[in-house]
């Protein structure tokens, strides 16, 4: 039988073409690993493993929560960064991730240029908290009250380009006031609660009580809006125009993560945050569902790591 040259070109773009389809069709044909940079128990790990469950309901495959501690997230992400792209490892991409893009200067891997961003899941905000002792009860007064008293007034952090240091630190840059940050390996809620710390910006969540019990006092939220469990606490950029700081998460992979596997992997994602029931619990969590396209989360983490390099580079800050 002769067959022309045209129909076997054909058949060869068909043949080319089958894998990825085929690929994206199948997936998840196994588990899928994702790398969690936080130890089990952590607020991180708990919406990780919240989203996991979700995923492996719906595509049909179980997706396995590792984690990999340590080096503030860099080797969780050091792994995916050399994992086949295949859509079989993930990362669980945090602020820190954006941070760290600045405040370490001789990473083994370029996190923009080799991760692939899948979708954003959830923002968290922090919370402007000062220990009763501090004789304000707004926001303006506290900026007034700072300004009259420079490097006199001592706020806590869990650490040099945390969070909630660098929610601290973005706050004094706007305002022309001067802390004095004080970086704590462990945790500073005891000072703080003691008044010798006076101020923090600590993830909203873990905080709630000791503001329902008086103990210490909220003078904003960190994110643009007003959060609905603390109605009668304004946003900080209410006071300070354009102020914005949030921790936030989402799944990424390797460089040259193959499109269609990202686009089901987003897409169920989205579906995940859709449902009442996990919007539900990551609001219990403390934290607004993120649903968006791959591009969105990109954007996402291109304007998180050019604002937290202004910070660290106007602070001078370096990892501990």
């Amino acid at each position: 039988m002769n067959i022309s040259r045209r129909t076997l070109l054909h058949l060869a773009t068909g043949v080319v073409a089958l894998p990825t389809s085929s690929r994206a069709q199948t997936y998840p044909s196994r588990p899928v690993h994702l790398i969690v940079p936080f130890p089990a128990g952590s607020s991180p790990d708990i919406i990780g493993r919240l989203i996991s469950q979700s995923l492996s309901q719906r595509l049909g495959q179980q997706f396995v929560v590792e984690n990999r501690p340590g080096a503030s997230t860099n080797i969780a992400t050091e792994h995916v960064v050399r994992s086949n792209p295949d859509g079989y490892t993930l990362l669980w991409v945090t602020a820190p991730n954006a941070i760290n893009v600045t405040l370490y200067e001789n990473l083994n891997f370029d996190f923009i240029k080799d991760i692939t961003p899948v979708g954003a899941v959830m923002r968290v905000p922090n919370v402007m908290v000062v220990n009763p002792s501090v004789p304000v009860t707004t926001l303006p007064e506290f900026i007034a009250y700072a300004k009259e008293r420079p490097e006199k007034i001592n706020m806590a952090s869990s650490g040099n380009g945390t969070t909630d240091n660098l929610s601290g630190q973005l706050f004094d840059m706007m305002t022309g006031i001067m802390m004095v940050s004080v970086a704590y390996r462990g945790g500073y809620f005891a000072d703080l609660l003691s008044g010798e710390m006076q101020v923090a910006f600590p993830l909203l969540p873990a905080t709630m009580p000791h503001i329902k019990s008086g103990k210490l006092r909220a003078l904003a939220v960190t994110t643009t809006s007003r959060w609905e469990d603390l109605p009668d606490v304004p946003s900080l950029s209410e006071f300070v125009p354009n102020y914005d700081a949030s921790s936030w998460f989402g799944l990424g992979g390797p460089k040259g993560t193959v499109p269609d596997v990202v686009k089901r992997l987003n897409s169920a994602v989205n579906a995940a945050l859709a449902d009442p029931k996990i919007k539900l619990r990551l609001a219990e969590l403390g934290g607004t569902t993120l649903p968006g396209s791959p591009a969105d989360f990109g954007r996402l983490i291109d304007d998180e790591v050019k604002k937290w390099a202004r910070v660290i580079k106007f602070a001078n800050i370096k990892p501990d």
